[in-house]
């Protein structure tokens, strides 16, 4: 039994003796590794460069927007009356002055006769009065025969029913005018776009006697698109500035308009700008209330600095961009202005000519100095 028990000795001294060799060469050699490592040289980083330069970006803005009519009213009644004719209805393209309904109104008619009768009544009492007063004055040239105080009396008289006479033709005048509003004419060139009466109806002016307007006149062959610009871009939109549109009844046609009003103060609620967008509408495809896609562009007012999008650092710290200064990575802080095709607005304290890095990154760390690839 004790031989049997002694027998695997030499065979487990063996084992033991080569994990102790194996251990000792993988140190050697991880020692030797970090070592090789410790001693490979660390140089700056290899970077590209540009030159910046000043240039003129365009980009453009996608706004929605609304088509309405450049002039649009509601056409009441200045009197009450019923209407006698209609001479216009939906659809109706009239002009200026064009009769639209004639109305009548019996009481104003009376009042016109009455006004015209007193009228001729003061007519008679003013050549009277002034036929007086100039027998007078040519009596009072004879010594005695009329005195001065009845010439005086006699003026009086006269100027007085004058007067009189002037405000019975200023009355005339009113009624007739009255009357002249019993005829309903266009205001300016454009297509009726509502009716709320008809003949025989009772009309008169906005709520005595007329809950809706008689006629709704729209302007129609020019329109205005009215848009809301944030505020950001409010500085590159000028006065005739061209924009172009789509509506979904044309999906596939593009219209042009030209920028011609602007509000100069913003919406204190959507923080934009209203704008108004001449557009000639002669074909009349286009209606007051459609929605339409706008295309706003954008150009830059003046040459800029512009710099490619991947030399640009959005880090926690800010916006910057990264100049190599006298061999040193130097990063400066800027502004983003606008973004087209890759390219971008900036602003900082740069001059035009400073060496940038191509491809900034945080690795590249400010103040470290970097290797600028020839």
């Amino acid at each position: 039994m004790n031989r049997l028990i002694q027998k695997p000795y030499p065979s487990l001294l063996a084992l033991v003796g080569g994990l102790f060799l194996l251990s000792s060469l993988t140190s050697c050699n991880s020692s030797e590794g970090k070592e090789d490592a410790t001693e490979a040289p660390t140089g700056p980083a290899a970077v590209d460069v540009f030159a910046l330069k000043r240039g003129k970006l365009s980009s453009s803005l996608q706004l929605p927007g609304e088509l309405v009519a450049f002039r649009d009213v509601d056409i009441y009644a200045k009197v009450s009356g019923y209407i006698k004719a209609l001479h216009a209805d939906v659809g109706s393209e009239v002009r200026q002055g064009q009769l639209l309904a004639l109305a009548e109104a019996p009481e104003l008619s009376a009042q016109v006769a009455s006004a015209e009768s007193k009228l001729k009544a003061q007519e008679a009492l003013s050549i009277a009065s002034k036929a007086n007063y100039e027998r007078i004055l040519e009596a009072s040239k004879f010594s005695g025969a009329v005195s001065k105080n009845d010439v005086d009396q006699a003026l009086a008289k006269r100027n007085a029913d004058l007067a009189q006479l002037d405000a019975a033709k200023s009355a005339y005048r009113e009624v007739s005018d009255l009357k002249k509003y019993l005829e309903i004419r266009a205001p300016f060139d454009g297509i009726i776009s509502a009716r709320n009466a008809s003949t025989g109806a009772y009309i008169g002016p906005a709520g005595k006697g007329s809950e809706f307007p008689l006629f709704v006149l729209t302007e129609q062959k020019k329109l205005r698109l009215v848009i809301a610009v944030p505020e950001a871009y409010t500085g590159y939109v000028d006065q005739n500035d061209v924009v172009s549109f789509s509506v979904k009844a044309f999906p596939d046609k593009k219209f042009t308009g030209q920028v011609k009003r602007q509000a100069g103060a913003l919406d204190k609620r959507l923080r934009s700008e209203r704008v108004e967008v001449d557009v000639i509408n002669n074909d009349k495809k286009l209606l007051p209330g459609m929605v339409a896609e706008v295309n706003v562009p954008l150009p830059t007012k003046a040459n800029t600095l512009i710099v490619p999008k991947s030399a640009i650092v959005n880090s926690t710290k800010g916006v910057f961009v990264i100049k190599v200064n006298n061999g040193k990575a130097e990063w400066v802080p800027i502004k983003k202005g606008l973004e087209a095709d890759e390219q971008v607005e900036i602003f900082g304290s740069l001059a035009e000519g400073d060496q940038l890095i191509t491809d900034a990154t945080e690795e590249i760390r400010d103040g470290l100095p970097v290797n600028v690839k020839k």
